[in-house]
């Protein structure tokens, strides 16, 4: 079973939604054997890198609350990470562009490590308060998880992965995704935001019930290798010889 996860380093409710789903897959039976795989998506693609107000007055001016009430919104916002055992620093988090973060996730994927790097961006962002639109903090968070250093800072430099960003991006736009965090499993059912753990244990019980193989009731599905033959209420097809 593969989940994709459509996502924004800069969306709370996205690092959120990882840890539910996470949760829900550690009760689940087969969870063992499903691939999670990060999606790349910018809430604000067009943001700079350098941001000079916080994420209060961000909030008042795009949603035209007032400054005590984004901070009001955000506390009850932290209460809810706490519980997941996330730590999130509002006050002192670092607002930016997030496509090289993207397109770092994109170059740890060549090594296997695209979950692990996803997750380092979030702690680093929500927690750490690192400045995820520059390229050398970028690229001291890949070396942290154990990826080149320097390979990784030319990749973001050059914009080797530009276009791996931009099509995740433009397949989410195809898929209808119009807000994240956003889950889609064996491209059959999706789950929209931030949903409790039982509502992803839910969703990837049914599509695993779904895809699981036929269940043989009343002896073999074979003829234990007889050649054109029909044996216990089986028959075999003709074989070339």
């Amino acid at each position: 079973m593969k989940i994709e996860v459509w996502s924004d380093f800069a969306c709370p409710f996205c690092y959120i939604g990882k840890r539910r789903l996470e949760q829900a897959l550690g009760e689940f039976e087969h969870g063992d054997q499903v691939e999670v795989e990060f999606r790349s998506f910018e809430l604000d693609p067009n943001a700079p890198i350098e941001i000079g107000h916080d994420v209060y007055d961000y909030l008042s001016n795009k949603y035209g609350m007032s400054r005590q009430q984004a901070i009001s919104n955000n506390v009850q916002l932290t209460q809810q990470a706490k519980a997941l055992g996330l730590d999130y620093h509002f006050d002192t988090m670092i607002l930016t562009n997030t496509f090289d973060a993207h397109q770092l996730t994109h170059f740890a994927a060549k090594y296997g490590k695209r979950e692990e790097m996803a997750e380092r961006l979030f702690k680093a962002y929500f927690t750490d308060s690192k400045h995820l639109g520059r390229k050398e903090i970028l690229a001291d968070l890949a070396a942290e998880i154990g990826l080149d250093r320097e390979e990784a800072l030319k990749a973001l430099e050059e914009g080797t992965y530009k276009q791996e960003v931009r099509a995740n991006e433009q397949e989410a736009g195809q898929l209808g995704v119009r807000g994240v965090p956003f889950f889609v499993i064996d491209r059959k059912y999706a789950v929209s935001g931030a949903q409790p753990s039982e509502v992803f244990l839910q969703a990837v019980s049914k599509a695993w019930e779904e895809n699981k193989p036929l269940t043989v009731i009343g002896g073999d599905s074979g003829t234990d290798g007889a050649d054109d033959a029909c044996v216990d209420g089986v028959c075999a097809p003709k074989s070339d010889k």
